[in-house]
């Protein structure tokens, strides 16, 4: 049974993010076909940050009202909202319509925004639920939460999607000089994209069963017995209060607190079940939340805008595996934290400042554009990919090994958790979004057809 709640567990997470994730694994076929081009992360970016509505005002219920808003009631409504966004997605996502004369992809931002409104309300809702299971199963629900750009990733590796190759094409133009006409060949290259493996419409049908398989995966969780109630029936027959367990010294206590009923010998320890709360003082607390809000404004809001930027002028095979590996990073690094898990205070400021240095880098390259740094050397393809994959790693790790920490506070500490992660993603596509599509502060351009100096 304990291998089945772990895969549950880990398909429950699975659906935290698949559909947001898709979107951007599948972006360097989407910006091929849709009006807005390169700008197109940054919309969804933005988008994404305006669906902080959902997680908004859960919180505000949870504050003002607590108890009335049932957890298990919304994230039965988000899941399937979810399943639908996505199954329209499938069948919508190339309409466009024109809006103050430009052409603009509305369906798909539209139902964009939806899938974002499932994937924030996620943060508030799907972590605090873990707490009514086992600790052990919170480690499984990020991994599952990190697989939900490992799948997209290996999706579109099969697809190829994105893949583009320079050709060079003639045209036939007339040259007039003083009275005379001259007919001229002249060639130019220009780049033209391979046909994916299979389509957009079976890609984002792909993604609604991920999104029905996260909801069966709850239904089936709501059904398992709860932590309090496993603790009270497996260590002692008579009913405890919880809160003292995390003052149990010893293996005798329980027969010592009961006074009458000793443990079995093979019983589990309640550290097995409910572990010890860990108290930090307020400066790490206030330390821990910034680092959320910090890796969370950079990894969901600042760079994701701008990675077209940084990988495109190197090729569209430099993007595809950019966007593709980065995601597969996310899991690998749930899997470190899992084996190798660390709750050093000072390990995670290092990783956060090491992961901001990778950060760095790609944003000068994309500051750069269309003519970045090492642009026609495969050393500058290998290091923009490798940047990418170990700035998504290093702060993945950072972000799981904090809502490990909270996780042994209280419920409230991860519904926080949720919140300071939704307000760092704000915050950046906040800035973003200006800089990108107002003051066109980076420049797209035609891989194949750059003028760049030597």
């Amino acid at each position: 049974m304990a291998l089945l709640t772990h895969l549950l567990a880990c398909t429950f997470g699975m659906g935290s993010w698949v559909a947001i994730n898709g979107l951007w694994v599948e972006l360097p076929l989407l910006v091929t076909v849709l009006p807005e081009q390169w700008d197109l992360p940054s919309y969804i970016t933005i988008i994404i940050q305006m669906a902080n509505v959902g997680p908004l005002f859960v919180t505000l219920m949870h504050h003002f009202r607590p108890g009335l808003l049932k957890e298990v009631a919304v994230i039965y409504v988000v899941v399937s909202i979810g399943v639908v966004a996505c199954g329209l997605l499938a069948f919508l996502w190339s309409h466009t319509s024109h809006i103050a004369g430009r052409s603009h992809s509305t369906a798909f931002l539209v139902l964009t925004f939806f899938l974002a409104l499932v994937d924030c309300t996620s943060s508030v809702t799907f972590l605090p639920f873990m707490m009514q299971l086992q600790p052990q199963y919170l480690t499984t629900f990020f991994i599952g939460e990190g697989l939900s750009g490992l799948i997209p990733a290996l999706i579109t590796l099969g697809q190829g999607s994105g893949i583009s190759s320079c050709f060079n094409i003639s045209h036939m133009v007339n040259i007039t000089t003083g009275n005379e006409t001259v007919e001229t060949t002249i060639y130019q290259l220009e780049t033209r994209y391979l046909p994916a493996n299979f389509s957009t419409l079976v890609f984002f049908l792909l993604m609604t069963l991920m999104m029905l398989a996260c909801l069966l995966s709850f239904f089936f969780l709501t059904r398992k017995p709860k932590v309090w109630e496993l603790s009270q029936r497996q260590l002692f027959p008579s009913s405890i209060v919880l809160s003292s367990f995390d003052q149990l010294p010893d293996e005798g206590a329980g027969s010592r607190l009961s006074g009458r009923c000793p443990c079995p010998k093979d019983a589990k320890e309640p550290g097995d079940i409910l572990p010890k709360k860990v108290f930090y003082p307020l400066a790490k607390l206030i330390f821990i939340y910034f680092l959320i809000t910090w890796v969370s404004a950079l990894t969901n809001g600042v760079l994701p805008s701008v990675q077209s930027y940084s990988c495109l002028p190197y090729g569209n095979t430099a993007y595809h595996l950019a966007a593709t590996l980065s995601s597969m990073a996310n899991p690998l690094a749930c899997i470190v934290a899992m084996v190798l898990p660390n709750r050093s205070l000072t390990l995670l400021g290092i990783l956060t400042t090491v992961g901001t240095g990778f950060g760095a880098y790609n944003m000068a390259i994309a500051v750069m554009s269309p003519c970045p740094l090492l642009q026609q050397s495969e050393w500058g393809d290998a290091t923009i990919v490798l940047s990418w994959v170990l700035f998504t790693g290093t702060l993945s790790y950072v972000k799981v090994m904090a809502g490990v920490i909270l996780r042994g506070r209280s419920h409230s500490a991860l519904v926080l958790y949720g919140v300071v992660e939704q307000l760092g993603s704000l915050l950046g596509a906040l800035v973003m979004f200006p800089l990108v599509n107002i003051y066109g502060f980076f420049k797209s351009a035609d891989y194949c057809s750059l003028q760049c100096p030597a």
